[in-house]
């Protein structure tokens, strides 16, 4: 069920939140993702930087609830006096049309506008109301999905409906926290139990290659130009993806599938990117370049225990 029906309602009973002026380029609402689903054949989604994401419900004071995920030439009337939060890239995020500083909160009154006009650095900003949007859960969570008709994916004249909050001092995320996404990246990777799939030449050619992201790239995956990597055995029975799963097809060019990834596949995988580095590399634009290195499995848990308990 698409929740642009529920958006709707808004109108429809005078609720006040956020009007839509513009609803911008692919503007979803996301949290952390759908969990228990893939026997189904739904997929996990949520948003794309969980780093980002989690930082706007911090600062908020908020458990993880709804977020816009925001990718450009979003428009939001505000027709209640609350707190936002806007993480992650910086989008020329403006209120009345006056640039503010990202990675902050900021307080809104009634009839002051909100808008993301033009990408400056990173693809997607996180935008998060104190409390989160009255919206109801699908299948438990607010993550939209669109190729399977699940979630919200924001449309002119719909009402996110919110609570009005009173004026508090604003919070900033440290600067040590804020992430270049200019700075070159190196994808850790942890080893697939299909490495016998792959010859020590193959292995060393992807840990020696550095890639370009390719115009076939979505949320559900992105496609990697580089060089190309033959497995000695080339059909499986498909099983199940992991998020960062790095699929070799049979052009020999990876794919890593990230959030919309489908449940299960039938390439080989020749490993799986850590979590973490996958939202950093959410940031990314087609044409920028990426490069891999291994990771062991304890130092993945590790790296992956201290990111979450970071935002407890």
């Amino acid at each position: 069920m698409m929740l642009s029906i529920l958006l709707k309602w808004g109108i429809r009973f005078n609720l006040k939140g956020f009007k839509v002026l513009q609803s911008g380029l692919f503007t979803t609402l996301q949290d952390q993702g759908r969990y228990g689903y893939n026997h189904l054949g739904i997929t996990h989604s949520g948003a794309m930087d969980e780093y980002a994401y989690l930082w706007s419900q911090k600062l908020l004071g908020n458990k993880n609830t709804n977020a816009i995920e925001v990718m450009v030439g979003l428009k939001l009337k505000a027709e209640v006096a609350t707190t936002i939060s806007v993480c992650g890239a910086n989008l020329n995020f403006k209120i009345n049309g006056t640039a503010q500083p990202i990675w902050q909160t900021h307080f809104v009154e009634n009839r002051d506008v909100i808008s993301f006009d033009k990408r400056i650095s990173g693809q997607r900003a996180y935008l998060s109301v104190k409390d989160g949007f009255m919206l109801e859960k699908t299948y438990e969570s607010y993550a939209t999905t669109l190729k399977e008709n699940i979630g919200a994916k924001l449309q002119k004249e719909d009402v996110l409906v919110c609570n009005s909050s009173r004026k508090t001092h604003t919070k900033r995320v440290a600067k040590k926290y804020i992430p270049n996404y200019n700075q070159p990246l190196t994808l850790r990777v942890l080893p697939s139990y299909q490495n016998d799939y792959f010859s020590e030449k193959e292995q060393a050619k992807f840990f020696n290659t550095e890639y370009a992201i390719t115009l076939q790239s979505d949320r559900m995956g992105a496609k990697l130009k580089g060089e190309s990597i033959t497995p000695n055995k080339s059909g499986l029975i498909s099983e199940g993806i992991a998020f960062g799963a790095v699929q070799i097809p049979k052009d020999g060019q990876p794919i890593l599938l990230l959030k919309e990834r489908q449940t299960i596949g039938g390439y080989p995988k020749i490993g799986t990117v850590l979590a973490i580095d996958c939202f950093r590399f959410s940031q990314l634009a087609v044409g920028n370049k990426v490069r891999f290195k291994r990771i062991s499995l304890e130092e993945a848990r590790e790296k992956t225990l201290e990111f979450y308990k970071s935002f407890k």
